[in-house]
């Protein structure tokens, strides 16, 4: 489920968390995720990896693997071989929660050549008209069903306009294609255009600040085995719960963790906090009182719902991320559906 509102898709949420009852988590069961081992963490973290241009991302992606020596890793979000910029790679147990971050909001930075010069203001007044949901054909080459789709463009900024190249700051939806964005733009203004060089800059919680390349990813898994020195390895390598932050945020008692890790639905009783913007419908991540993240879930209620109600199904498990029995079996078989 695509999310319009780019304050969601396209940053991680820092929201204070509305409580709707006190409870206490034991400490003898999970961890908070910055306390897991190294080994673990590397099953279940996410790199923010600058790819270079030149390869494809699944060579990319194959590169993280060898070198962390890892069975599993997914990217979110493919990028062309000749773009560059932020591709988040899931590892390990991690791949499972590659599809939520694939659906979060993208930016990038794009030089755009236009076949003819055109006054600045000609330029910015055809960009601006972008903004808001477009109609995109996918391209020939492409991993999707070609048929007309709507696609959001958050914003569409203009930075500098020099002869025929302009460079401008697009904020979209995801699955949204910059390449046909600038050949769409073009034939508006009339004159023909197409893409000269992109950079993707953010997408769902991940900006460049926190970007790694593979060299760097090689010299800390290289100080971990030879001087047993951790630390480069957790900077570059973070919890998964981090890629998820963009989404709306659920925490459960730990009563209610392993039904959930079996696939059960949330019922109200086990929730003690969420996100006080949660809608109906809505993608959101169930978390434990620790910080982990137990499963992707469907909203059936919005938050005032579930604040006013005392029972009742307030999300449904769509994906299951945590393993089972790492919290206590606090429910029984008859009554599964919920806990």
């Amino acid at each position: 489920m695509t999310d319009p509102d780019p304050s969601n898709s396209l940053a991680g949420k820092h929201t204070e968390l509305v409580h709707r009852t006190k409870a206490l988590t034991d400490v003898r069961y999970g961890c908070s995720p910055y306390m897991r081992s190294i080994e673990q963490h590397l099953l279940m973290g996410v790199i923010n990896l600058n790819k270079p241009s030149g390869p494809t991302s699944h060579e990319v992606t194959a590169w993280v693997k060898a070198i962390l020596g890892l069975q599993r890793a997914g990217h979110s979000g493919s990028l062309d071989p000749g773009v560059t910029g932020l591709l988040p790679i899931m590892l390990g147990k991690a791949t499972k929660t590659v599809s939520a971050l694939r659906l979060s909001g993208k930016e990038y930075v794009c030089f755009m050549r236009l076949h003819d010069v055109l006054p600045e203001k000609a330029i910015k007044k055809v960009c601006a008209e972008f903004a808001g949901p477009i109609y995109q054909m996918p391209p020939v080459i492409s991993a999707v069903k070609r048929s007309i789709r709507v696609r959001n463009i958050y914003y569409l900024d203009v930075l500098e306009i020099d002869g025929p190249m302009v460079l401008m700051k697009v904020g979209c939806e995801a699955g949204t294609y910059i390449r046909k964005l600038c050949h769409d733009l073009g034939l508006a203004l009339g004159c023909g255009a197409h893409m000269q060089q992109l950079i993707r800059t953010r997408t769902g919680p991940f900006n460049e600040d926190t970007a790694v390349t593979l060299q760097e990813l090689k010299d800390a898994f290289v100080f971990w085995k030879e001087d047993n020195s951790e630390d480069e390895l957790r900077r570059v390598v973070r919890p998964m719960e981090e890629g998820l932050s963009h989404l709306p945020k659920i925490v459960v008692r730990d009563s209610a963790v392993d039904a959930l890790c079996h696939g059960a639905s949330l019922a109200v009783p086990g929730i003690v906090s969420l996100d006080p913007g949660i809608k109906h419908e809505q993608q959101v991540c169930i978390f434990t009182m620790k910080g982990e993240a137990v499963a992707i879930a469907t909203a059936k209620m919005d938050t005032a719902g579930i604040m006013d109600a005392s029972n009742g199904m307030a999300a449904c498990t769509e994906r299951v991320i945590m393993d089972v029995d790492v919290y206590p079996k606090c429910w029984h078989r008859r009554n599964a559906e919920v806990v």
